[in-house]
């Protein structure tokens, strides 16, 4: 099946540019409020093990809950995206976001928490792919890169929000009410998706009518087929999982307790450092965006990105005695560099039929999101494993030694980033539209 030009995209260069923005931007609130989601337990990560006696692993099992449910929905999100009405999935998602975080300030056990994780995950899973939908929809396609970059960079800056805010209001109000504002914080962005948020440019009905019939023409299964059996859209998936882990694995969850243990930083200091990786992202994911379409390449910069991550990961691991400032300033270069993840998605976007653009961006999607439960408990399974029996009221405590070590896997997930990278197929910031090839 050959996808006709002007049915394989809504976007014009004729749409109103002001309306265009408002619209993808409001929806680029979905995610944004998501990163909070995504990356709030590293704030309350330790009055969480204080609360509920947990150890290192349960914690990360706890946090894990958010990310199975991203999962599982994730496999269905990008089909139906790309079939039913964007603006009624982002409200029904927000809504599912929004009840799972207030019924989490309420819960008394580790049960009830994770299963408010869940529920806030299944909402989260529409985040970015429906920005990207109706990116796609909107805008040209060589504005994709530079539209990714934004919306990724709304995303980070939710991240900031998630650390040192976060946790300076937990510090003042405590865990549970600091909650409940996440919560409400989640309301007021639901209002503003109603209000501006379209599904597609006005005028173009007809065109949309046509795309579905293209999509119903092709099939669900023929569509998942083409979309889950492209080895570009994997190797894709699995770089952005592993450039990610800066995010997933620092930002989310271990990165304060971390630095408060081997660099004996405060609670308030090592947010600051950890928010470093979140600022050097929201410049970079943009910056990355425009350099790769002004290269007009997407391969290259994503491996000069890997080895330089690299690089910067060793410095971080192996600098004896860093001040301060030599963390914050080394954090901030991982979150630049680490940008280079977000050329993932134009490679894919380009290497797929474009009315399957939010099925096979889910591909990266699903990997992105699997590094983070995947990340997390494997760090605290190796601090358990480490750990040398030392307890306090109850719970568990642990070295510099079993940080140090469990932070080892980092470099060597940039190294087989590398090794991904290298095996993708360079697009040029073309766009394909045979929807028959799967490879």
């Amino acid at each position: 099946m050959h996808i006709t030009p002007h049915a394989s995209s809504i976007s014009t260069e004729g749409t109103d540019s002001r309306q265009a923005w408002i619209v993808c931007l409001s929806a680029g609130l979905f995610f944004f409020y998501e990163f909070i989601q995504m990356n709030m337990l590293n704030s309350l990560g330790s009055y969480l093990m204080t609360e509920y006696h947990i150890t290192a692993t349960q914690l990360g099992g706890l946090s894990g809950w958010y990310f199975y449910s991203n999962l599982g929905f994730l496999l269905i999100a990008g089909l139906l995206l790309d079939r039913f009405s964007t603006r009624k999935i982002i409200l029904y998602a927000m809504v599912s976001c929004v009840f799972g975080t207030a019924l989490m300030a309420f819960s008394h056990s580790v049960l009830l928490t994770s299963i408010c994780r869940f529920i806030a995950g299944i909402g989260g899973a529409f985040c970015f792919l429906s920005s990207i939908r109706l990116a796609s929809r909107w805008f040209p396609p060589h504005r994709m890169a530079l539209l990714t970059g934004l919306i990724v960079t709304m995303a980070m800056l939710g991240g900031v929000v998630a650390q040192t805010p976060l946790a300076m209001l937990a510090a003042a109000v405590g865990w549970r009410a600091s909650v409940l504002w996440v919560a409400g914080l989640g309301a007021v962005i639901s209002i503003v998706v109603w209000k501006f948020v379209l599904d597609y440019p006005p005028g173009k009905h007809e065109t949309h009518v046509q795309e579905q019939q293209e999509l119903k023409n092709l099939g669900f299964w023929k569509a998942k087929r083409i979309a889950f059996l492209n080895k570009q859209n994997w190797c894709a998936g699995l770089y952005t999982s592993l450039l990610n882990l800066p995010v997933s694995l620092l930002g989310a969850l271990w990165g304060n307790m971390y630095l408060q243990k081997v660099h004996q930083l405060t609670s308030t200091q090592a947010a600051s450092v950890t928010m470093m990786i979140f600022v050097g992202t929201v410049v970079g994911s943009p910056f990355a965006g425009w350099i790769s379409d002004y290269m007009g390449f997407r391969r290259r910069p994503m491996l000069i990105g890997a080895i330089i991550s690299l690089l910067l990961m060793v410095l971080i691991i192996y600098i004896p005695s860093p001040s301060m400032m030599t963390l914050m300033v080394l954090f901030l270069a991982l979150g630049l560099i680490t940008s280079s993840q977000v050329i993932s998605y134009p490679t894919v976007a380009e290497s797929n039929p474009k009315i399957l653009t939010a099925t096979s961006v889910s591909v990266v999607s699903i990997s992105a999101i699997a590094g983070y439960p995947i990340s997390q408990i494997l760090f605290g399974a190796i601090m358990d494993w480490h750990w040398d029996g030392t307890m306090a009221e109850g719970v568990r405590v642990y070295s510099m030694a079993n940080y140090q070590f469990a932070i080892t896997i980092m470099p060597i997930a940039f190294l087989i980033a590398l090794i991904a990278a290298l095996f993708l197929r360079e697009t040029y910031c073309k766009t394909r539209v045979n929807s028959d090839s799967s490879d």
